[in-house]
């Protein structure tokens, strides 16, 4: 197949470079969009939510992209597909959010929830289309559902809630 190149039009601004522990729902960043492509941002901020590709360039010559994981590396989750996850260990190391759009300053986006490292360079941004993007009656693998309960018990217990 054929290799494709494609330009950033900008990065990803959050001061986060260690990744371990961090809780990305509680992260804002700032995307900050190179000046020739600006003009393109013209009506971004009509829409509450954007869809960002980020290229993940720390893992790009990563030669560790196996094509069935352990999602979140965890031995206790079944061994499934890459492309039945949101490993960043990819034959294509580019990554999908979508994000809350808090507010636009000229050719910076303030977002939340970006899981991106600092640097990541964006490759595109797109509005959020409720109709459309939302997906009514979409399913997830059961082992997925089992790992949201684990995760809403544990935050529950260690807030104090039961």
């Amino acid at each position: 197949m054929a290799a494709y190149t494609v330009r950033p039009i900008g990065y990803v601004e959050n001061g986060i470079s260690d990744l371990d522990g961090v809780v990305w729902e509680d992260v804002e960043s700032r995307i900050v969009v190179a000046p020739d492509f600006a003009e393109g941002l013209e009506g971004i901020d009509d829409f509450s939510h954007i869809i960002v590709l980020c290229y993940l360039h720390r893992r790009a010559g990563d030669e560790d992209r196996a094509l069935r994981v352990h999602p979140q590396g965890r031995q206790d989750l079944p061994l499934v597909g890459v492309f039945a996850t949101r490993s960043p260990r990819r034959p294509n190391p580019i990554a999908l959010t979508v994000v809350p759009l808090l507010q636009r300053e000229g050719n910076v986006l303030f977002v939340k929830r970006l899981d991106m490292a600092d640097g990541t360079p964006v490759l595109d941004i797109k509005p959020y289309l409720t109709n459309g993007d939302r997906i009514e009656d979409a399913t997830v693998a059961g082992w997925l559902r089992r790992l949201w309960e684990a995760e809403e018990t544990s935050a529950n217990n260690a807030n104090g809630r039961e």
